[in-house]
């Protein structure tokens, strides 16, 4: 079947949509405020609200707006921030290569527009959904992803106009920061099945901490660089394990 916006009449593929929506929509909990947060601290920073609103609809990506903003407030040089940015951001490569052998069917400018709503909330719950329902086909694969990112990403610019605007009004004791952590936990926990997996993950919090004192972002990269060799070599051996002599 080939996966086209325009074919989502179809029951089944409006129903794979609306199971995305679904998933999501927890992640709303954690996302809006996180979303608040960035409007406040980005005004706080000196961005006016066109610039504020341009970071967030481009960028897309708390975590690395987050970066490039307290680079910037520190008096980094525009380079430095974009690079650190650019470095919390590749993740976004890791999430697209895994994604391929199920979304790499859809015409090009869905991929385009894919890869443009790419955010950690959507590839988890694809990712879970496409691993539990291998018999999905196709187009439903499509439409379950195009729900997810169309739960997230405009509550994501919702939220930061609304943050930019009241900002100033929001008390100090309010604490919106917690949101982040939250909502990568949730992300993360469920996804944590096997032994490789949690080993990795493990891997990843040792080394980001061992990193710390590297420049932003490098650290990072370095840790979850050694974290996927630590769940590949697991996995291989396991799978070496099981296989007859």
């Amino acid at each position: 079947m080939r996966a086209s916006l325009t074919s989502y009449s179809d029951p089944t593929l409006r129903a794979a949509f609306w199971r995305g929506w679904w998933a999501c929509a927890p992640f709303v909990v954690a996302a809006v405020p996180f979303g608040v947060l960035f409007g406040v601290v980005a005004r706080d920073a000196g961005l006016d609200l066109i610039e504020t609103m341009a970071m967030s609809v481009l960028v897309i990506a708390g975590a690395s707006q987050f970066t490039a903003l307290s680079l910037l407030q520190e008096n980094a040089s525009a380079f430095l921030a974009l690079f650190a940015a650019l470095a919390v951001n590749l993740r976004m490569a890791m999430y697209s290569a895994a994604l391929v052998p199920h979304l790499g069917h859809a015409p090009i400018w869905q991929r385009a527009l894919m890869a443009y709503l790419m955010v950690d909330q959507a590839y988890a719950v694809a990712g879970r959904e496409f691993e539990d329902n291998p018999a999905m086909s196709k187009g439903e694969k499509v439409a379950f992803y195009f729900g997810a990112m169309l739960l997230i990403c405009p509550l994501w610019y919702g939220a930061t106009l609304t943050g930019a605007l009241i900002g100033e009004s929001i008390p100090a004791t309010w604490s919106l920061d917690f949101a982040a952590p939250v909502c990568f936990i949730a992300l993360i926990a469920p996804m944590l099945r096997s032994l490789p997996h949690i080993l990795a993950a493990f891997t990843s919090v040792v080394f980001a901490m061992l990193f710390a004192p590297l420049p932003t972002g490098v650290g990072l990269l370095l840790a979850a660089f050694v974290a996927m060799l630590v769940g590949a070599e697991t996995e291989r051996r396991i799978a070496q394990r099981r296989t007859p002599a």
